[in-house]
């Protein structure tokens, strides 16, 4: 499911929320057995469940 590609998300990356589009871009900030915190531009922090959210990594900025 979506929370094995979840389990690579290291603090520093940049992700995506793949519903959310309007957040922008977030920094992950922890991941912790499954709830992934980022920090978005325009939505600040959120906590993610990662069995239920697969974050997309952005490679292009």
């Amino acid at each position: 499911m979506s929370d094995d590609l979840n389990a690579i998300l290291e603090p520093g990356m940049l992700v995506r929320h793949p519903d959310r589009p309007d957040w922008g871009l977030g920094q992950v900030q922890s991941n912790i057995g499954g709830k992934i915190t980022v920090n978005f531009e325009h939505e600040g922090k959120v906590v993610i469940d990662g069995a239920h959210v697969g974050l997309v990594i952005d490679i292009l900025s």
